[in-house]
């Protein structure tokens, strides 16, 4: 997985596709959100947003 990671941070650098970058963190931050609520109250609440 590290290895994925750093050949495709270095696909970004060096194709100069910067407009990934924010794409990439909303999708991280909606997984973290999502794993994070499963077991919480606020579970309800987050899957009537989606």
């Amino acid at each position: 997985m590290i290895d994925f990671l750093k050949e495709f941070w270095e696909f970004l650098m060096e194709r100069k596709k910067y407009w990934l970058f924010p794409i990439l963190i909303v999708l991280a931050l909606f997984g973290v959100l999502i794993v994070l609520s499963q077991g919480s109250a606020i579970a309800p609440f987050i899957y009537t947003i989606f």
